[in-house]
């Protein structure tokens, strides 16, 4: 019965793997030990609540950014690190909502956290929020590193999605350590195909991205 039991288990995960669309992949199943955090499969992010289209938290992309996400990986554990994921694939629905989010200058529920100093009827202006994303083209991620011998992030100056200049990839006003880690992060991601986004130093894409200006809308699940 057990038996039986497993191969139904069994089949039921190949037949979920198999619904990605042609090009994705499962990073767990390329890159197994890098660490999962999708933030917006929780109430821990600058809505304040489970994002659409977030329905499980497993991490999507294609098959040529999890390639050099495990490259990168087999890199920094020669150094005690591993890269962080806070999220990768993002389906249109989930920046539809964040879109709508942001009209509603009254939801201000995590402004102390995520945005303090930035008033957010400039979200859009400001370029925090946006009406398509390049994460929905799956070959984008938002990542940190973490010390293995701790299990602690490294300090890069401020948390994920933190809507202001301290977020900026080159701010100068941290701490040396602050700066060695952004420096050490972003240039492995750039060494191994990586571009950055200026205002945000958790935000990479794969520069030969095979669905780019394509914007996806199936779930995470």
């Amino acid at each position: 019965m057990k038996f039986k039991l497993f191969i139904f288990l069994f089949i039921l995960n190949l037949t979920a793997f198999a619904q990605l669309p042609k090009g994705f992949v499962y990073l767990t199943e390329v890159a197994p030990d890098i660490i999962i955090e999708l933030r917006y499969c929780s109430n821990n992010n600058f809505v304040g609540e489970t994002i659409d289209g977030y329905n499980l938290e497993v991490c999507i992309v294609t098959k040529q950014t999890a390639i050099a996400l495990k490259i990168i990986q087999e890199e920094l554990k020669k150094q005690y690190l591993s890269l962080k994921i806070y999220d990768a694939y993002r389906p249109q629905r989930a920046v539809n909502h964040f879109w709508a989010w942001a009209k509603n200058i009254n939801d201000t529920l995590m402004k102390q956290q995520f945005y303090p100093d930035v008033d957010k009827s400039n979200l859009f202006k400001e370029e925090y929020i946006a009406t398509k994303s390049r994460h929905s083209s799956g070959s984008t991620v938002d990542i940190t590193m973490v010390d293995l011998k701790t299990n602690v992030e490294l300090d890069m100056g401020t948390s994920y999605d933190f809507f202001g200049k301290e977020s900026w990839v080159f701010y100068g006003e941290l701490t040396e350590q602050q700066i060695e880690n952004r420096i050490l992060l972003h240039n492995i991601m750039k060494k191994y195909g990586f571009r950055h986004y200026p205002k945000e130093w958790w935000h990479f894409t794969l520069a030969n991205e095979p669905f780019k200006d394509q914007y996806f809308d199936f779930v995470i699940e």
